[in-house]
């Protein structure tokens, strides 16, 4: 995203609130804003504006129950450096009303930069407005939306992404920094320090940060090992290549072997088959899909490949363990 030089203009964001909002990633989001426009945490707007937009002065209650009020209608787009949609519960019905959608669509077609903090990148996504952009969800949402909107490129292996004019973001505590980011952007590296030291957060994390995940109970400070420990979760249906993993992360084939076989004494491919199988362990006790319909979905071959395999790791066979939880 296109920034303009640090202290030309006044930073301006305008935020919508879906239904059921999640209010700790709103929060931290706007807070970053509001310690980072003043000195001394005197709430001054002098760096920083932002307003919570709406086409009503509706209260807009968040999934914990607190409510907040817009504070401006659906005014032009083209005031804001960033309007930013801040989803929430993923089961809420129509978050946003057809006005808002439409204002959304607006902003875009006027190149104003839109962010999805939390779920709020599935409400662009719904919109068609994430189409040819790559999206960043919490791994906790990765499945659904890869469910829901199967053409759009996301993944769960970083905290937040900025591509172009959309960005998107993980949610939680991750809204801070991706607000800090972008405060360092439009104001200056020391608002950004002013602001988090206020909040104490000893330091922003950058979009290359990895999600907070410890797949498999494997504990490692490497971030490339945690990468890619993510990205095999979030690929046991459509399984890629070892190559392909290595590559994600910044690695070559052999380098990745290296690490793993370091870090967890074990192989990639090891550790993609764990991943594999306790989904598949998950299809076999959940649901009452059949076990070739299983051994395809995690990438086996056949039934039979499939059945060998799982009863050496967990020693009976995918009919056995489904037969014992239906008795």
């Amino acid at each position: 995203m296109k920034s303009p030089a640090p202290g030309t203009d006044r930073l301006k964001i305008g935020f919508v609130l879906a239904r059921s909002f999640t209010l700790s990633a709103f929060a931290l989001f706007v807070d970053t804003l509001r310690l980072a426009s003043d000195e001394l945490d005197k709430s001054g707007r002098v760096r920083a504006d932002w307003q919570v937009l709406g086409n009503t002065r509706h209260l807009i209650a968040s999934s914990c129950g607190v409510q907040v009020a817009p504070t401006s209608g659906l005014v032009e787009p083209t005031q804001f450096n960033y309007i930013v949609v801040v989803g929430g519960l993923l089961n809420s019905e129509n978050p946003i009303d057809d006005e808002t959608v439409s204002f959304l669509k607006k902003a875009a077609a006027r190149k104003v930069p839109l962010i999805g903090l939390c779920t709020g990148t599935f409400i662009l996504a719904d919109a068609g407005l994430m189409d040819a952009h790559n999206v960043c969800v919490s791994w906790l949402h990765h499945r659904t939306f890869r469910e829901r909107f199967p053409d759009l490129k996301v993944r769960s292996d970083r905290l937040f992404n900025l591509d172009r004019s959309r960005g998107s973001c993980a949610g939680g505590s991750s809204a801070a920094d991706m607000a800090a980011h972008i405060v360092r952007l439009h104001i200056s590296k020391e608002a950004e320090r002013n602001a988090l030291e206020v909040l104490q957060i000893d330091k922003a994390r950058s979009q290359l940060h990895v999600q907070p995940r410890r797949p498999l109970a494997i504990e490692s400070n490497d971030p490339r090992l945690n990468a890619a420990l993510i990205i095999m979760e979030q690929h046991t249906e459509y399984t890629i290549s070892i190559p392909e993993l290595a590559a994600s992360v910044g690695l070559s084939r052999r380098q990745l072997e290296r690490l793993f076989m370091e870090e967890t004494k074990m192989s990639p491919a090891l550790a993609y088959r764990k991943f594999r199988l306790e989904r598949a362990k998950h299809l076999l006790t959940q649901t009452n899909a059949s076990l070739i319909e299983i051994a395809l979905e995690v990438g086996f071959e056949s039934a039979g490949h499939f059945s060998r395999i799982f009863a050496k790791a967990y020693g009976q066979t995918p009919s056995r363990l489904r037969t014992q939880q239906t008795t």
